[in-house]
């Protein structure tokens, strides 16, 4: 545990952003991070040139990083960060800019994610994505992450008694909260009967198990409490967080993440329970990965995810709200911007602002994140806790609450 871990007092998360995805671009990543970058300054009513902190993660950027995409943004940051860690890069870089707005290094910090998908982009990546993929796996026809997960749910089935069903219900759920969210490239409901009859994909993974590559950004403004309110920006507190890689490097396959190591210490921090938070956004591009998470986040006890699925109602408005934009798995997966996903939606959720279906009196939020499959593990792993920010109005002559009140009617 991190017994003397400064705590995140005063650190606020506003002003999220998506630029909508799409199943191809022919545009490269530094369009979509372009796009994320006009609409936060827009939605913030702020010039750009008050953004003086950048961090950043994409698989497509290269050759640029973070600091060649400065020039094409016009942006000149005096703290700037690249955080290559996949699906759990939206933590990581929350983390980051955290401590930096804390301690002065920034004022705002503008995390964005973001990725293209052209029509061999997948194939390229993942031909690449580590040494292990190409010494390893590619080279004998098991290229891309559906071999990987199809390994370890298998693995997670025999252990735990899990079945399809099981995770089916994760997908019919997610795609359910998904109807209702507009950036949503899965616009059918899903059952399931066609869930079950589904092509086979990497046994025992079927199509929905597996997450569909895209293009798009996700992006959001980190900074200090008081300068939100300056602002006039609805915002989300953070309370926690926590991040492991490589946690247990001696297990034979995967069977749990950094989470459980670090639980007791995330918890602590945000001075909760598990039974205190109202809706979960988890790293999704397999569901066997979110049972995972539901268990070593402390919602049940290891190998209890298959119960606990078949004991809840995963959807918005259910008894244990779950990715409430949809998630990967009905939203898609634009590269990076996956990593972020539930940090936005999350941020959406618990400043009023969701455009999607609303998790009823939300108030405090879980966002988890897991990242960088090699064969037989993900490396990455990490959570946030965020509550929602009570913000009281003065009355109409105060300038600060006209502030607020055009921040509300910019993003609705």
């Amino acid at each position: 545990m991190g017994s003397h871990r400064s705590p995140y007092d005063e650190v606020a998360l506003a002003v999220p952003v998506t630029v909508p995805y799409v199943r191809y671009s022919i545009r490269g990543a530094h369009w979509f991070f372009a796009r994320a970058l006009a609409e936060t300054v827009r939605q913030a009513g702020i010039a750009k040139d008050r953004i003086d902190g950048l961090c950043v993660s994409s698989f497509t950027l290269a050759p640029d990083t973070a600091v060649g995409l400065t020039q094409h943004l016009g942006l000149s940051p005096r703290w700037l960060d690249h955080v290559p860690m996949g699906g759990a890069s939206g933590i990581v870089a929350l983390r980051r800019a955290a401590r930096a707005v804390q301690c002065g290094d920034a004022d705002i910090v503008a995390c964005i994610a973001a990725d293209t998908n052209h029509p061999d982009t997948f194939r390229q990546n993942t031909a690449n994505f580590s040494q292990f993929a190409r010494d390893a796996v590619y080279p004998y026809g098991a290229g891309g992450p559906n071999g990987s997960f199809a390994l370890l749910t298998a693995y997670y089935m025999r252990r735990h008694g899990a079945r399809a069903e099981d995770f089916g219900k994760i997908c019919i759920a997610q795609r359910d909260n998904a109807l209702r969210f507009p950036y949503a490239l899965f616009k059918k409901k899903l059952t399931l009967d066609a869930y079950l009859a589904s092509r086979p994909i990497a046994e025992p993974l079927k199509l929905f198990d597996c997450v569909m590559p895209c293009a798009g950004a996700e992006s959001l403004l980190v900074m200090r409490q008081e300068i939100a309110a300056e602002l006039g920006l609805r915002y989300a507190r953070l309370t926690a967080t926590i991040e492991r890689h490589n946690a247990f490097p001696a297990d034979p396959i995967q069977i749990r993440g950094g989470w459980c190591r670090d639980r007791d210490d995330l918890y602590a921090q945000a001075a909760i329970t598990p039974s205190d938070i109202d809706f979960v956004e988890t790293y999704d591009d397999y569901p066997v990965i979110t049972l995972m998470q539901i268990e070593e986040l402390g919602f049940c006890g290891e190998g209890e995810g298959p119960d606990f699925v078949r004991a809840h109602d995963l959807t918005v408005g259910g008894s244990f709200p779950l990715n409430t934009s949809g998630g990967q798995l009905s939203v898609g997966q634009a590269g990076a911007a996956g990593g972020s996903l539930g940090l936005v939606e999350a941020v959406r959720q618990l400043t009023g602002a969701a455009i999607g279906a609303a998790v009823p009196r939300a108030r405090i939020g879980l966002v988890s994140g897991f990242g960088m499959i090699n064969y037989d593990r993900g490396l990455c792993s990490g959570a946030a806790i965020l509550r929602g920010a009570r913000i009281r109005f003065c009355g109409p002559a105060c300038r600060r609450c006209r502030r607020l009140r055009a921040a509300a009617s910019r993003s609705d």
